[in-house]
């Protein structure tokens, strides 16, 4: 052995178990960093196209890092996303564009850098985008959101200004709505600004056509008579005409990114209640309440996501008499079964299975994907402790009218309303309902609801429902603002 080797100074390091254990772990915690900043994969990419907004999600199994910049012309907006590797999952985003989507023209994507992916949403308009990222939630992973708000926003009571006139037009007799006679005035703003509408619509048109004539006819409320169920609609005592529209919100539960319960072949709850709305929407707007035209607005009218706050919000942007939300119910047991119908409770729920219920339909938020920085809060806990006893009171009037006519052909799940906390009957100044329409969950109830035939026997139901309400409490002739 040389000196050297024996000297102090050269002894071989041996190091101890625990020194080899920290290292370990120090490599295990960088190669971990490692993965999440650059090893991110995608689950799934989707688009919901609405006029409200569209929206564009991407799923991943990992938080994703994006910067974005709005370009004005052409509008579109651009978005790097770190730690992506461009894959056929991505690429699928591309084909998932519809050519009716009102906000997107296309998307691009491509691999900016080695570890950056970039997309490019065309727009259509210019838009307000929000972007924003959802924490793991039921079935979804993380997820990275783009919604593309028209810079214009739209305003629920033009729309339904919009639907009317459009209906307005294919038939030869305009409603009482439309009539500027001067021997009756319009009591309703609504209905003065939707002849104010019509109007230039006849000055424009050829000078033979007859628009202007059967506008004023004197007495247009008989071909009204001639709707299917229209005589259900007299009072068997005289009531006095409204001489107003009479508006009906529709709120489908659900939509996009939050499917609803789903029954046991797989049908989303989104879906059906959708279906039934707008079987719903159709008799209404085929209706009237003692000689007074009814319209029904709709919350959503396609496959879109709309926060509970929002769907109050539109109902009372259009001042409407009533509001119903339409779902199907769900629950861990498949034997449960029947149909049931809510309103809002200030004092705890009437029951167990009310507040589960309601504290299962006010997460919808979670689901769906609210974007919490974009809502006034302030604003959300006001509206949401404004509601009165009177608006609870003809709410549990509507609910047992609209309970009456479902339980004449289907199962009740309960006998009575039952009363909770539901975030989405909330709006203080308009009579609110929940109505499930059965158990999703339950398979021979699932058949039903996919059933055509029953989808239509549910909407007569509730139309009936709603006509009784309106015969035993005739809506006041209040003034809107328009």
């Amino acid at each position: 052995m040389s000196e050297d080797a024996a000297h102090p100074l050269f002894t071989a390091y041996r190091p101890n178990r625990r020194t080899l254990l920290q290292a370990g772990s120090l490599a295990l915690l960088l190669a971990g960093k490692q993965q999440i900043a650059f090893g991110a994969s995608i689950m799934a990419v989707r688009v919901w196209p609405a006029e409200d907004y569209s929206r564009v999600t991407l799923e991943s199994d990992v938080p994703l890092v994006a910067k974005q910049t709005l370009i004005q012309s052409p509008p579109r907006l651009a978005v790097d996303i770190e730690g992506l590797q461009l894959n056929s999952a991505l690429k699928e985003l591309v084909a998932k564009v519809r050519p009716d989507d009102p906000n997107i023209a296309a998307i691009r994507v491509g691999q900016n850098s080695p570890n950056v992916v970039r997309l490019v949403i065309d727009l259509k308009q210019d838009a307000v985008p929000q972007v924003f990222s959802l924490k793991p939630v039921a079935s979804y992973q993380h997820r990275l959101v783009f919604d593309l708000y028209p810079s214009k926003p739209v305003d629920p009571l033009e729309a339904l200004i919009q639907e009317r006139l459009r209906d307005a037009s294919s038939h030869t007799d305009l409603p009482p709505s439309l009539s500027p006679s001067p021997s009756a005035p319009a009591q309703d703003p609504l209905g003065e600004l939707i002849a104010k509408h019509s109007q230039p619509n006849a000055a424009t048109s050829t000078p033979a056509a007859p628009a202007t004539s059967t506008a004023t006819a004197p007495t247009p409320a008989a071909p009204a008579s001639k709707t299917p169920g229209s005589s259900m609609t007299a009072s068997p005592a005289p009531a006095r005409k409204t001489d107003r529209i009479i508006i009906v919100a529709l709120d489908p539960g659900h939509g996009g990114e939050d499917p609803g319960a789903v029954g046991p072949k797989g049908t989303y709850e989104k879906d059906v209640v959708l279906k039934i709305a707008k079987l719903l929407r159709d008799r209404i707007n085929n209706s009237t309440v003692n000689g007074s035209p009814m319209r029904a607005y709709m919350t959503r009218d396609g496959d879109f996501f709309v926060p509970l706050g929002v769907r109050v919000q539109k109902a009372r942007r259009v001042q409407a008499d009533l509001f119903i939300s339409i779902h199907a119910d769900a629950f861990t047991r498949p034997s449960a079964a029947g149909a049931s119908v809510y309103a809002l409770s200030h004092k705890g729920a009437s029951s167990t299975a009310a507040r589960w219920l309601a504290d299962k339909e006010n997460q919808a938020d979670l689901v769906g994907g609210l974007n919490v920085r974009s809502q006034d809060k302030g604003v959300q806990e006001m509206l949401l402790d404004m509601s009165t006893t009177a608006q609870i009171n003809d709410s549990l009037k509507l609910g047992t009218a609209l309970l009456t006519q479902i339980g004449d052909f289907a199962r009740l799940h309960k006998p009575r309303v039952e009363q909770a906390g539901f975030a989405v009957l909330k709006a203080p100044d308009i009579p609110s309902v929940l109505i499930e329409t059965a158990f999703i969950s339950n398979p021979d109830e699932e058949q039903k609801l996919r059933s055509p035939t029953y989808q239509v026997k549910l909407a007569d139901a509730m139309m009936d429902g709603i006509r009784q309400y309106f015969i035993k409490n005739p809506p006041l002739a209040r003034s809107r603002t328009v």
